[in-house]
């Protein structure tokens, strides 16, 4: 049987894990005033937080939970370059670019 990208592994995961670290590193604020620097510490946080659920879920052997949270960091951060609070160096792998 051969995988067809329906099955949740933890190889599957953990590259999504290194993806969204890998886009944390890269994006840069380009935020210039407080109300845009406090959305943006807010979208981070969101981003943070479901990368820590994402590991507490993988450490668990919840992989779809984990596989579901990794997405959502992943997006808040695409989310942060898509509206123009970062800045994803015009990387279209790791980001959806404006």
């Amino acid at each position: 049987m051969s995988d067809n990208g329906s099955v949740v592994s933890e190889e599957k995961v953990q590259k999504y894990l290194d993806l969204t670290k890998e886009a944390r590193i890269k994006a840069t604020p380009i935020t210039s005033n407080d109300v845009d620097k406090k959305r943006l510490e807010e979208m981070l946080k969101m981003c943070d937080d479901y990368q820590k659920d994402a590991l507490y879920f993988m450490n668990n052997g919840d992989l779809v939970r984990a596989f579901g949270a990794i997405n959502y960091a992943h997006a808040w951060i695409d989310a942060a370059v898509r509206i123009g609070l970062l800045d994803g160096h015009g990387d279209d792998r790791l980001f959806t670019l404006p």
